[in-house]
């Protein structure tokens, strides 16, 4: 006669089913996560919009010159049915490196196609770069576009590292590797090598404003100082061409390129982010359970990535 199993064992058995239950509960949360996902993956792969159109891409946020712009531009300028690209521009700026790969691609679709730039309610520094790059520039009376200038910022803890007692050491190769250093004062000969890549990154600059926009150098000095302007005082400056939004934009390709109207206008989208996908499912998951903190830490996982800007910056920071 086979004895009852002890309370001991009856405790284990139940212990191992609810082990079961929460590994079999997390594998269908991840198979769940990776079809979504994929879902989205594929969702986002909308295909260029077909029929004859006018393409609208949208320049908005930090610049950064990320592929998959730069794509979405090379795909625009290859489509057989886009007559025209309308830019719609809204950007403080972003890295000089990404605004310069930016406007270079924006240089060859002009090269196939008609491209006007549509500002929103800023086109500043970087974005004011992208904006130069079309054939056109149409910005609302009270749009923001300039702040034409170069910047390298970077922090400086000696005072609190010595107010806590910290002290870093440091060997390194030559004077001027990896300065200028939070960890130790800015020397001039530092901040002289910093002063030199601003001011060939601004000659740049000042160059691309002055030839796109057909500027004198007392018409250049006028608008080069760093600060912006309204889409009305553009106008008067020579940085924006006419005032209005995109119906003005409609209007010019009519008039000077013979693109009717009546054209419909299409949107041009990138392809959606898979990881940006499962980050954002993922935070909502997290967060039905009650871990709220760390949710709001995955929704900002992208946000900070585009935040983490290296090298010199033309950004407009009001």
């Amino acid at each position: 006669m086979s004895s009852l199993p002890s309370p001991d064992q009856i405790a284990d058995r139940r212990a191992l089913r609810r082990k079961l239950t929460w590994w079999r509960a997390v594998a269908f949360g991840v198979a769940a996560l990776a079809i979504v996902g994929a879902g989205l993956l594929a969702a986002g792969r909308d295909g260029p919009p077909g029929g004859e159109h006018v393409a609208k891409v949208a320049i908005t946020g930090v610049i950064t010159g990320d592929e998959a712009t730069l794509k979405l531009l090379r795909d625009v300028g290859a489509s057989k049915t886009a007559r025209a690209a309308l830019l719609m521009i809204d950007s403080p700026g972003g890295t000089t490196a990404g605004s310069e790969r930016l406007y270079e691609e924006i240089r060859r679709l002009s090269e196939k196609k008609p491209v006007v730039a549509v500002v929103g309610t800023m086109a500043a520094s970087g974005g004011y770069i992208a904006a130069i790059g079309a054939d056109q520039i149409v910005a609302e009376g009270n749009s923001l576009v300039g702040s034409i200038g170069v910047l390298f910022q970077y922090p400086n803890v000696v005072k609190l590292l010595e107010t806590v007692g910290v002290k870093v050491d440091t060997v390194k190769s030559s004077p001027l590797k990896a300065a200028p250093s939070p960890f130790e004062p800015t020397d001039e000969a530092a901040r002289a090598a910093i002063a030199a890549l601003v001011a060939d990154s601004y000659a740049w600059f000042k160059d691309l404003v002055k030839t796109r926009r057909g500027l004198d150098q007392a018409a250049l000095d006028k608008v080069t100082d760093g600060r912006v302007f309204t889409g009305r005082q553009g106008v008067e400056l020579k940085l924006v061409d006419r005032i209005g939004g995109e119906r003005a934009a409609r209007d010019w390709l009519a008039a000077e390129k013979n693109i009717p109207v009546k054209t419909p206008a299409r949107e041009w989208k990138r392809d959606r982010n898979l990881r940006f996908g499962l980050f954002s499912l993922s935070a909502w998951a997290i967060e039905g359970l009650g871990f709220e903190r760390l949710a709001a830490t995955l929704r900002r996982a992208d946000a900070d990535d585009a935040l983490n800007l290296d090298g010199l910056l033309a950004i407009w920071q009001g």
